[in-house]
C-alpha cells in the first residue's frame, strides 16, 4: 500500500466514527421533540428485531410530542413495550392506530446525566479514532519493513495520520460540546 492509500483508509474509517457519534448524540434528549430520540429503538417485528424507523412513520407534530404510526397496526403494543424498556425515559400512550409521546421538560439532574452520556459517547469515539491510528501506523511499519515505503516516507505518513486524527478529534469535540450546550440550555 502506498502512503496515500493508508491515509485515505484511515480518513474513511475516522469519518465513519464521526458519523456514528452524530447518530448516538441524536438519540439524547434536549427538551424538545426529535425523531432521533426513538428511531433506532429495536422493535420485535415478525420474529426479528428491527429499528423503529423501519416499521413506522415517525413525526414531530409539535415541539413537545412525537407521533409514531406503524405500518402494521398490530405492532403498536410491541412498539410501546420497546420504548418503555429503553432507557430514554419517555412514556408512550397508545391512541388507536398510533402512539404519541409527550416530551416532558428536563430537570437539572436529568440534564447533567445526559451531558455525562454525551461526554461518554465522545470518549468512546476518541478511543475508536486512536485504534484506527494504531492500525494505520502498524500498516506503515509493515510497509517500511517490506521495503515498500522508505524510512522518510514512513515518517511522513505517520505525521499525516497524526494530522488526520487531530482533525477528527476536533470534530468530535465540537459535536459533543454542541450537544451538551443544547442539553443544558434551559
Amino acid at each position: 500500500m502506498t502512503k496515500d492509500v493508508i491515509c485515505k483508509e484511515a480518513r474513511t474509517k475516522m469519518e465513519k466514527v464521526a458519523m456514528h457519534l452524530q447518530e448516538e448524540l441524536k438519540g439524547l434528549r434536549t427538551g424538545r421533540a426529535s425523531t432521533g430520540l426513538v428511531e433506532n429503538i429495536r422493535i420485535e417485528c415478525y420474529g426479528d428485531m428491527s429499528p423503529l424507523k423501519q416499521v413506522a412513520v415517525i413525526s414531530t407534530p409539535d415541539a413537545q410530542s412525537i407521533l409514531i404510526k406503524p405500518y402494521d397496526v398490530s405492532l403498536v403494543s410491541n412498539i410501546e413495550k420497546a420504548i418503555l424498556q429503553s432507557d430514554i425515559g419517555l412514556v408512550p400512550s397508545a391512541e388507536g392506530k398510533f402512539l404519541r409521546i409527550q416530551i416532558p421538560p428536563l430537570n437539572e439532574e436529568r440534564r447533567k446525566k445526559l451531558s455525562t452520556h454525551a461526554k461518554e459517547f465522545g470518549e468512546t469515539a476518541k478511543v475508536s479514532l486512536r485504534n484506527i491510528r494504531h492500525e494505520a501506523n502498524k500498516q506503515v511499519d509493515k510497509e517500511e519493513k517490506e521495503g515498500i515505503l522508505t524510512e522518510d516516507d514512513a515518517k511522513r505518513t505517520k505525521d499525516e495520520i497524526q494530522k488526520i486524527i487531530h482533525e477528527y478529534e476536533s470534530k468530535l469535540n465540537d459535536a459533543v460540546k454542541k450537544k451538551i450546550e443544547e442539553i443544558l440550555k434551559v
